[in-house]
């Protein structure tokens, strides 16, 4: 299994992006997918998930600002993040789970088998 992420760059405070993670050699329709951030001088935190089922969940900080979403036929998952602010900005890695996850796990990278090399998101002006 290989995930790519990718659409980082550098943003102006206020605007959006949208992160891609392709996930290679697992359908999405049986795999957890989350991303994840690292920021300058920061451990990895959670960002958003969507299960195999669908289901989404977010950070509870960012979570009027942020949708993911999936395209199966593509394979792929994406990260819509909106109104982006200079503490956002990071490193944004997607990951996959083989086993269903629960909520208590979901959030935990420890449950989380494949890793995309991650994608540079700056946020300024």
């Amino acid at each position: 299994v290989q995930l790519q992420a990718s659409g980082g760059g550098l943003v102006q405070p206020g605007n959006s992006l949208r992160l891609s993670c392709a996930v290679a050699g697992r359908t999405l329709r049986t795999t957890d997918v989350a991303w994840f951030r690292q920021g300058p001088g920061r451990e990895r935190e959670f960002v958003a998930a969507i299960r195999r089922n669908g289901a989404t969940y977010y950070t509870e900080s960012m979570k009027s600002r942020l949708t993911v979403s999936r395209d199966n036929a593509k394979n792929t998952v994406y990260l819509q993040m909106n109104s982006l602010r200079p503490e956002d900005t990071a490193v944004y890695y997607c990951a996959a789970s083989n086993t269903g996850l629960i909520l208590s796990t979901l959030k935990n990278e420890d449950y989380y088998d494949y890793w995309g090399q991650g994608t540079l998101v700056t946020v300024s002006s």
